[in-house]
C-alpha cells in the first residue's frame, strides 16, 4: 500500500464516489484512480466501496474505517512536512487564511501587517469566502487558520475558539427620523425597508431570529455579503442598514448616523479555527495572538491536544 492508493480513496469519498471527478481533483486519469483503489483493496482483503458495475455505490462498513484511518495518516504527513518546513526555514514560508469579507476587510489588516513586521519573510495567501467553505478550506488544509462568525464551531474537525465579541448596528442616512428615537425597537425598523447581510453572513441568523421570535416580518428590500456594499445602497436612499460595528470603526465618509442595536440582536462570537490534530507554525501561533489577547500560545496548543473545547469572552 502506498500514499497515492490513500489519496485515490480519499479523494473518492471527498467527491461523492465520482471517480471522473476524483481523477480530475488528482491530475490524472480515471482507470488509474480505480486501478489503484482496487489494489488497495485486494491489499487489505475487504471492499471499501460497493458497486453497481464499474459505478461506486457507497462506501462499505469496513471502508468506513479504511477512511478514518487514512484520514489520521494523510493529517500526519502533511504535519511532517510542516514540521520540516518549520525547522528548516523557521521564520520563512505562506501563512493562508481562509475567512469572510468583514473579517478579511476590517479585522484582519493590522494583525496581519504586525505579522509582516514580525515575520518579514512569511508570505499571507487570504481567501475571501462563505463561512461553510472557511471551514472546509481548512478541513481540507487549503489554509491553516479560519476566522468567521458563523458555522466554524459546527464542524467536529475543527478547533475553534472565540476571538472576541461584537454586536449590529444600524446605519441610517443623516436625516432619517429614527436618529431622534432614544430608543430603538424592532417596532420601528420591521417596517423600514432593511438593507444587510446574505442570510450565511456575519450574524444574519440573528437578525433574522429576532424578528422571527416576534412574529414581525422584516422587508429586507436588499441583501449583500459586503459592507461596503451596505453602506452604499444607504447612501443612495434605498433604506436603512444593519451591519457589523467593526464596519462602521473609521469610516471615511462619516456621513451616516450609527446607532448600537444589540440590545435587539444580541451579541455575536468571531472565532478562529484550526484543523484538529494539525502541527501549527510559529508564525500561525504568532498570528493567532495578534487577533486577540485571549489567544495564547498555551491555550491553543492546550486545545489542540483536546484539552480546551472553549473559553469564556
Amino acid at each position: 500500500m502506498n500514499l497515492h492508493q490513500f489519496r485515490f480513496v480519499q479523494e473518492a469519498a471527498r467527491r461523492n464516489l465520482n471517480l471522473t471527478e476524483a481523477a480530475k481533483a488528482l491530475h490524472t486519469s480515471q482507470p488509474g484512480v480505480s486501478k489503484a483503489i482496487i489494489e488497495l483493496e485486494e491489499e487489505l482483503g475487504i471492499d471499501i466501496f460497493a458497486r453497481h458495475g464499474k459505478r461506486l455505490k457507497r462506501i462499505t462498513e469496513p471502508g468506513q474505517h479504511v477512511l478514518k484511518s487514512i484520514e489520521v495518516i494523510m493529517r500526519e504527513v502533511g504535519n511532517l512536512k510542516r514540521i520540516g518546513e518549520q525547522f528548516s526555514a523557521q521564520d520563512s514560508g505562506t501563512l493562508s487564511i481562509a475567512t469572510t469579507h468583514t473579517q478579511a476587510r476590517y479585522v484582519l489588516p493590522v494583525p496581519v501587517a504586525r505579522l509582516r513586521e514580525a515575520y518579514p519573510k512569511v508570505n499571507i495567501s487570504l481567501h475571501q469566502t462563505t463561512p461553510d467553505q472557511v471551514a472546509r478550506m481548512v478541513i481540507d488544509e487549503v489554509a491553516e487558520i479560519g476566522m468567521a462568525t458563523e458555522s466554524l464551531a459546527d464542524y467536529p474537525e475543527l478547533v475553534t475558539l472565540p476571538c472576541y465579541e461584537w454586536q449590529h448596528v444600524l446605519v441610517l442616512p443623516p436625516n432619517h427620523s429614527l436618529i431622534h428615537k432614544e430608543r430603538i425597537g424592532l417596532d420601528d425598523i420591521a417596517h423600514e425597508p432593511l438593507i444587510t447581510y446574505h442570510p450565511t453572513f456575519t450574524g444574519r441568523g440573528k437578525i433574522d431570529l429576532a424578528f422571527a421570535t416576534r412574529r414581525l416580518q422584516p422587508r429586507i428590500a436588499l441583501e449583500a455579503i459586503d459592507s461596503d456594499v451596505i453602506k452604499t445602497y444607504v447612501r443612495l436612499g434605498l433604506g436603512i442598514g444593519i451591519v457589523a460595528e467593526m464596519a462602521m470603526r473609521d469610516d471615511p465618509v462619516g456621513d451616516l448616523v450609527v446607532r448600537p442595536v444589540g440590545h435587539l440582536f444580541g451579541q455575536s462570537v468571531a472565532r478562529v479555527a484550526f484543523k484538529r490534530g494539525a502541527y501549527l507554525r510559529n508564525f500561525v501561533y504568532k498570528f493567532a495572538e495578534l487577533l486577540s489577547d485571549r489567544l495564547s500560545r498555551e491555550l491553543i496548543a492546550r486545545a489542540m491536544t483536546g484539552h480546551v473545547n472553549d473559553y469564556e469572552l
